[in-house]
């Protein structure tokens, strides 16, 4: 049961944003393929956003793009092109979500990837749902204790080869493809063997990351053989060729997953390994199988949302933090002192829970029911004082943890409605920094992911659990959080992701309360500003003039401690509009959507 919250009004008074929001018109119904297969879907009016006078970015400039039949939002626009072009060529929306996955790993190597791992979320037009869970795995040679060893590196979970888990990326996308798309792999993977083979101009970001990262790069001769073409990264709009990365693209086109964990390519991955002391073998390789899950199906005031389960964290977290926004009749209005209390105070228990119950379910008893319970929700709820912060050490079964972007996410529409929300990551920008040698793809540091110190902080500030370290065969906890929602007749809305550690919870979780809550347009509910909470450290994290100064002194009066950064998350999105889909890169960073 819903509670209403007579003592947030109080708190709401505190707040310089009591604006009353434009009334609803009543939703006109849509027509062709967007309706979906249940319906007219529900398109309510958007309402005007209010953001801080300061704040980076103006509500209702443009920004998303429309297209009247389909989209594809990604942190490339190139990558985003290919989907589409595969789209045009008969394929359907797994189809070009995979051509997407394969070609950001080569116009986004710092966190596209064959040598990494990731998720995605499946929606077809005739109501069927999966998610495929390819997440890393740890090594077979692999121990709790690898990196406690004497003479083990203080970074040796992050940079080097013994930072690496067992790719899946490869696997995942070409079992994807497999079961749902409508064209040959080889046609699928077409635009990125040409990216790779004839190349493309080089963005700023790439050349300002391969140059901040040109001294761990330096450690491995692979690594500036394929990125330092002539000692230097590549120039700002020169033509980057991948030729040792084509090869490998090939090799999978031809044979699907085996061209990448059988053959040549897995005897380039175990010497690599060999050359610089990394422990993934062939026989890794070829053990590695991805996981079809069932999907988490979160109900949220009459709408859907379709995520992934552990051992995702973000479906979890996410269900989580909107079981108990939902036992509030209605929500304070957005960027209120109210709200945010409201809304970091939710984070902070979903977190905690995210921190000490959550792992690999084949490894460890996941409470998933009693976690995403509506009555537990309550509970939680009951703990939350309206007009005061309640520490994160008075809170039970305390932890913290976290894995970094270099992630990124795409979102994909077709004309028919399918889609595909998919999540990948290398984990730190640019993964270990070892390239294959000869394959010219770099691999993941996941390894981190795990509780790889236990009772240590990772590289973002997660302290986990027991229920995370290290074992062999088993998979790291993500944060990664590819999400799609259906609006309250069962049409398909929003499809939405993020990367950025565990601010992808954060992020993506805030942009559908800004969609479906705060009914803001698709540009202003990605440009809006954001908050974090992960429990630990225990501050609100936000975002520099993100907050009115009056709702900042009202939450440092409940006790608030702040963290402030430049931007948190990058999100990509598409969500259907009137006449077709909007589609939107993270407004912060870079990338493009493209649609037709």
């Amino acid at each position: 049961m819903r509670h209403a919250s007579r003592a947030f009004a109080a708190v709401a008074a505190l707040s310089a944003l009591a604006a009353a929001p434009a009334a609803c018109r009543a939703p006109a119904p849509a027509t062709g393929a967007a309706a979906g297969a249940f319906g007219a879907p529900a398109i309510p009016e958007r309402r005007a956003a209010s953001f801080p006078e300061e704040w980076r970015f103006s509500p209702g400039e443009g920004g998303a793009t429309f297209a009247p039949h389909a989209m594809v939002a990604s942190n490339s626009a190139l990558a985003s092109a290919a989907g589409v072009e595969i789209m045009k060529a008969g394929g359907n929306a797994v189809d070009a979500a995979v051509a997407t996955g394969f070609a950001l790993a080569v116009t986004l190597p710092g966190a596209g990837n064959l040598g990494g791992g990731g998720f995605s979320v499946i929606r077809m037009a005739d109501g069927r749902t999966a998610t495929i869970d390819y997440r890393e795995t740890a090594p077979l040679a692999a121990t709790r204790d690898m990196y406690l060893r004497p003479g083990v590196a203080p970074d040796a979970s992050v940079t080097g080869p013994l930072a690496s888990g067992v790719p899946g990326s490869v696997a995942g996308l070409t079992a994807a493809q497999a079961r749902f798309g409508r064209l040959p792999l080889a046609r699928v993977m077409a635009p990125a063997i040409r990216l790779a083979e004839e190349g493309f101009a080089a963005e700023s970001s790439l050349m300002l990351g391969l140059r901040r990262d040109s001294a761990r790069f330096a450690r491995y001769p692979s690594s500036v053989a394929a990125f330092f073409p002539g000692g230097s990264a590549p120039a700002y709009r020169a033509r980057f060729r991948q030729p040792d990365l084509a090869r490998t693209l090939r090799r999978i086109a031809d044979r699907g997953a085996p061209g990448f964990y059988e053959g040549e390519t897995a005897t380039l991955v175990e010497a690599e390994m060999k050359r610089d002391g990394g422990i993934i073998t062939r026989e890794d390789l070829a053990r590695y199988r991805p996981v079809w899950r069932d999907a988490l199906v979160v109900p949220y005031r009459g709408y859907t949302l379709i995520t992934m389960p552990p051992v995702s964290s973000g479906g979890t977290t996410i269900a989580e933090t909107l079981n108990i926004l939902e036992t509030y009749d209605t929500l304070p209005p957005f960027g209120s002192a109210a709200y945010t209390h409201l809304l970091g105070s939710a984070y902070q228990r979903a977190f905690v829970d995210r921190n000490s119950k959550l792992g690999d379910p084949a490894f460890v008893r996941v409470p998933l029911a009693e976690l995403t319970s509506k009555a537990y929700a309550r509970r939680l709820r009951a703990t939350i004082e309206p007009a005061r912060y309640t520490p994160t050490r008075a809170l039970p079964q305390t932890a913290a943890g976290n894995e970094k972007s270099e992630t990124t996410h795409y979102s994909v529409v077709d004309a028919d409605g399918n889609a595909v929300a998919t999540t990948t990551t290398l984990n730190n920008g640019f993964g270990s920094a070892v390239t294959v040698g000869g394959a010219g793809f770099l691999l993941n540091d996941e390894m981190d992911d795990f509780a790889a110190r236990p009772g240590q902080p990772n590289m973002f500030g997660l302290i986990e659990g027991g229920q995370n370290e290290i074992a062999p065969g088993k998979r790291m906890l993500s944060s990664m959080s590819p999400t799609i929602v259906l609006d309250p007749r069962g049409g398909l809305l929003l499809v939405v992701g993020a990367a950025g550690g565990p601010t992808i919870i954060t992020g993506t979780s805030q942009v559908i309360l800004n969609v479906v809550d705060h009914r803001m347009s698709l540009a202003d509910a990605m440009r809006a500003p954001r908050v974090h909470h992960q429990a630990l450290p225990d501050s609100l994290v936000v975002e520099r003039t993100g907050l009115r100064p009056a709702v900042r002194d009202s939450l440092a009066a409940m006790g608030y401690h702040f963290l402030e950064r430049d931007a948190l998350v990058n999100v990509n999105a598409v969500m259907r509009v009137r006449g077709g889909w909007e589609g939107m890169h993270e407004p912060r960073s870079f990338g493009g959507a493209v649609g037709y």
